[in-house]
This record gives C-alpha cells, sequence and structure tokens, in this order.
C-alpha cells in the first residue's frame, strides 16, 4: 500500500508562498524604516496602541453600534440577525484578534532586533518546503468543518421546526449524517493537500467491509430497518403501540432496536429488524381510540329504551368524547339476555385513560339502569335428576299395583 507524506508543490502554492514572503518583507522593512526614523520605544508605543485598538476597542465599539443600531432599526434587522451565521462571525472574530496579536508579537520581536522575519520563514515560503502552507491549510479546513457542522445545526433546527411531523430522532439522525459528510470530505481533502494516496486504503477498506457485513449482517439489518423507522416513522416515542405480541409505551428508537415499557413495568427491547417484519399497532397516532363494553339486558326489556339511556349515560361521562357521539348497537342474543355492545371514544389514549374510561361507563351505565328499573340479568342454570327407562318402567309397575293408593 503506496501512501505517501509530503506534500508536493504546486505552481499555485508556490504563488502563494511568494506572495505571503514578499508580504513579510514589505513588513519588516516597513518596521526597521519606523526604528530608524523615531525608536524603539516610540515603535513600541505604537504598537501596543495598534494591539489595543484591533484586540479590545474596536470590538467593543461594533458590538456597542450593533446593539444600538438594533434598538433603532426595528424588526427586519432582529429577523437578519437570526439568519446571520453567528458562528463564523465569531470565529472570523477571534482569528482576527489573534492574527493582529501574533503580529504584534512578530513586530515587537523585529522592533528590537531580536528576530529576522523573512530569513526565518523564507525556506519555508520559497517553494523548496511546503509543510508551512500545508499546515496553514490543514489548520484553516479543520476550523471550517467545525462551523460547518455547527451550522448544519442550526439549519436543520430551522427546517425541524418548519416542516410538520419532523421528530427529533429525525433531526438527530439528520445531524449526524450531515457532520459525517462535512468530516469525510475536509479529511480526504486534508489527505490531498498533504499529497497522501488513498487508493490503496480505499481498495483494503473494501475488502474489510465485505468480511464486516457477512459477519455482521443480522446487526447491519437492524441498522438498516432503524434508517427506515426513523423517516417512515409509524410510530413516535411516547406513543402506545402493539408489536407483534408485544404492547407498550415506547421509550427509546436507536438506529438498532426499539425500546418499550409494557404495562407490568418491564422494558422490552425489540431489535429493528423484528419491528419491520412485524404488524404495528399505533393506538396513539391518532389521537382518538374507540372503546368496547358489552352489556345484556333482559328479554323483555324494551330494547330501543334501553339503548337511548346508555347513549345518555355514556354522553354525560367525562372521559368520554363528545365527537364521534357514543353508540349502542344489538349485538347478539345471549343466553339470557339481549347483548349489547356500547361504543365510545377517549382522546389522548393512555392505558390509565382507557380503564378509567371503561370503569367510568360501566358505573354510570349500571347506576341509568338501576333508576329506569331495567334488569340486567345473570347467567341461570337449570339442573334437573336423570332418569333411566329402567327405573321409569319400575316406577310405572309400582303405580298400577297399587291402584288404590295403599301401597
Amino acid at each position: 500500500m503506496a501512501v505517501q507524506g509530503t506534500a508536493t508543490p504546486t505552481p499555485a502554492a508556490n504563488d502563494t508562498g511568494e506572495g505571503l514572503l514578499e508580504l513579510f518583507t514589505v513588513l519588516q522593512r516597513s518596521l526597521e524604516q519606523l526604528v530608524a526614523t523615531q525608536g524603539r520605544l516610540v515603535a513600541t508605543l505604537i504598537l501596543l496602541v495598534v494591539l489595543l485598538l484591533s484586540v479590545v476597542i474596536v470590538p467593543a465599539a461594533l458590538s456597542r453600534l450593533r446593539s444600538v443600531t438594533s434598538d433603532r432599526a426595528g424588526d427586519w434587522l432582529q429577523v437578519m440577525a437570526d439568519y446571520t451565521p453567528t458562528t463564523i462571525r465569531g470565529v472570523f472574530l477571534r482569528i482576527a484578534q489573534f492574527s493582529m496579536v501574533v503580529l504584534v508579537v512578530v513586530s515587537f520581536l523585529i522592533v528590537w532586533g531580536v528576530l529576522d522575519i523573512v530569513q526565518t520563514v523564507g525556506p519555508y515560503l520559497d517553494g523548496s518546503d511546503q509543510s508551512v502552507l500545508a499546515t496553514i491549510q490543514t489548520i484553516v479546513l479543520v476550523m471550517l468543518a467545525f462551523v460547518l457542522s455547527d451550522q448544519m445545526q442550526r439549519w436543520i433546527g430551522r427546517f425541524s421546526q418548519a416542516v410538520t411531523g419532523f421528530t427529533e430522532h429525525q433531526e438527530e439522525i439528520l445531524l449526524r449524517l450531515g457532520q459525517v459528510t462535512v468530516f469525510v470530505t475536509i479529511g480526504a481533502t486534508i489527505f490531498a493537500v498533504w499529497g497522501i494516496d488513498l487508493s490503496g486504503l480505499l481498495v483494503g477498506a473494501g475488502f474489510l467491509g465485505i468480511v464486516v457485513g457477512l459477519a455482521a449482517r443480522q446487526t447491519l439489518g437492524s441498522l438498516i430497518a432503524g434508517f427506515v423507522l426513523m423517516f417512515s416513522r409509524p410510530f413516535t416515542i411516547g406513543d402506545w403501540v402493539l408489536i407483534g405480541e408485544q404492547e407498550g409505551i415506547v421509550t427509546d428508537i436507536t438506529v438498532f432496536n426499539t425500546r418499550l415499557e409494557n404495562f407490568d413495568g418491564e422494558f422490552v427491547i425489540i431489535p429493528n429488524d423484528r419491528v419491520s417484519d412485524r404488524a404495528v399497532t399505533n393506538r396513539s397516532r391518532k389521537g382518538l381510540l374507540r372503546l368496547t363494553v358489552d352489556i345484556g339486558v333482559d328479554y323483555d326489556t324494551d330494547v330501543d329504551r334501553a339503548m337511548d339511556l346508555a347513549r345518555e349515560a355514556m354522553t354525560d361521562i367525562e372521559h368520554v368524547v363528545d365527537s364521534p357521539t357514543p353508540d349502542v348497537v344489538p349485538k347478539d342474543f345471549g343466553d339470557s339476555a339481549v347483548v349489547m355492545e356500547l361504543r365510545f371514544w377517549i382522546d389522548h389514549p393512555t392505558p390509565p385513560r382507557k380503564w378509567r374510561a371503561i370503569s367510568a361507563v360501566v358505573r354510570g351505565v349500571k347506576a341509568t339502569f338501576d333508576e329506569e328499573d331495567i334488569a340486567i340479568p345473570f347467567p341461570q342454570r337449570t339442573l334437573s335428576n336423570r332418569v333411566d327407562a329402567a327405573d321409569e318402567k319400575s316406577l310405572e309397575g309400582g303405580v298400577e299395583m297399587r291402584p288404590d293408593g295403599d301401597g
């Protein structure tokens, strides 16, 4: 695997190095002329004033001016400020301040004859050694990667607020994919700056990927299924779902598994590939859930009147929503009663709300039926002894032998 680690000089790099060398030469000549005409102490005082102005006074004045202008300009300037990449502005400000500090320090060294900047940086900028220039480019690229990552988080946050139904997990997965893309791209660019050939490394990574893929088929299947779940959104955190035979509240969704808390207080972890190949029932998605309760009335009861009373009773219960309206449907002829099905809806469905609503409906309908003297019969069974044919004959014969009844 051939990997080169030395930056190769290019015409553009040579031009940049020559330009920087010329800039340093002008700086050194200007400072030497200032020392010759004004003296070292005056030159030092001038440099201190420049440092104070560039690092302290000018940033403070700009910040004050921006706040005053913002107060006077109105809402439109605030809107522009919201869309201004503050991170980039802050980075550029810190870079400028740091550059001024370095420039003033170097100028001090030149003024007092400690450093000859041209002779020091000349060998690195005349085209023979490109390591300094490559290092500067690497630092700039790394800073750019972090700035883009931070700005991407702000852009995705605005996008999620503008799009309805965009969940926090989708926002997180999109941010992570974007960050990986940015850092991989910047990393490849840095390798190109230093002249490193990655072709052999990519071939090895390809074979390694095949081996890892064969060894971790189930894990990769769960990973892919996790991405599908993130964007298809059959459920979100907090939903009441039924996945196969597991029922509970969704507590977490990762790229590998989905976690539920069932109604016994147990936590159930289901791999995402098992979630994707099973029927998923989401009882929270619509925001409404229909519940049913069976109740029986006596065969002698007026069924229509019983249905009207049951509807009125359910309408008065606070746990039952008004729309859709509660309904009663005759369902079956039972052994001892005409069975009616009570149908009603609850909002924001959760297991506690479900059982509170069912309990309230049972109590309310029972109380109404009691007030109106409508019987709710209980199952009845008639028990009788079985008589054999021989016993029956003997009984009949005994009766014939005693016609007078004296036995």
